[in-house]
């Protein structure tokens, strides 16, 4: 059992980024566009507004960027720390526990981010359509090189 948990393993991590990747990306276009409702129950956040219209901004690029699993480490981290800073700024003031101060999303995705920035992107990204073709032949010069050496 433990076995095949382990090789599932990669397809959970990618389904995992993917979810949260159109979670995020979800919310910046909400804000952006006006679509799936607006930004705060409905409309958009005005061009150029602080923070709001930043914040939606890096949720629409970095969540699609995770999504693709493209530059996924990168895009997780500016993303953690977008919502670090949400989570601190705009709601922790109001009251210490996110389930009082309404910043449960802020900190689900904060750590969620977080996890994607050491686990990687797991299965099913971009990133490995670029990663495995250089790891590959770089593995064989080794193996090629172990081969020619004599003790």
């Amino acid at each position: 059992m433990n076995t095949r948990l382990q090789h599932a393993q990669p397809y959970a991590v990618g389904l995992f980024r993917i979810v949260t990747g159109l979670l995020f990306a979800s919310h910046g276009a909400a804000s952006l566009f006006g679509v799936l409702g607006g930004a705060h129950g409905g409309g958009t956040v005005a061009a150029g507004a602080w923070p709001g219209w930043y914040a939606a901004a890096i949720q629409l690029v970095a969540g699609v960027l995770v999504l693709l699993g493209l530059g996924t480490r990168s895009a997780a981290f500016v993303a953690s720390g977008s919502m670090a800073y949400a989570y601190f700024t705009v709601h922790q003031p109001d009251a210490l526990w996110p389930l009082q101060n309404g910043g449960e999303a802020s900190a689900m995705f904060c750590w969620a981010f977080l996890l994607l920035v050491f686990t990687g992107p797991g299965a099913l990204a971009v990133d490995g359509l670029f990663a495995s073709r250089p790891a590959a032949s770089a593995g064989r010069r080794d193996e090629s090189r172990t081969d020619t050496v004599t003790a």
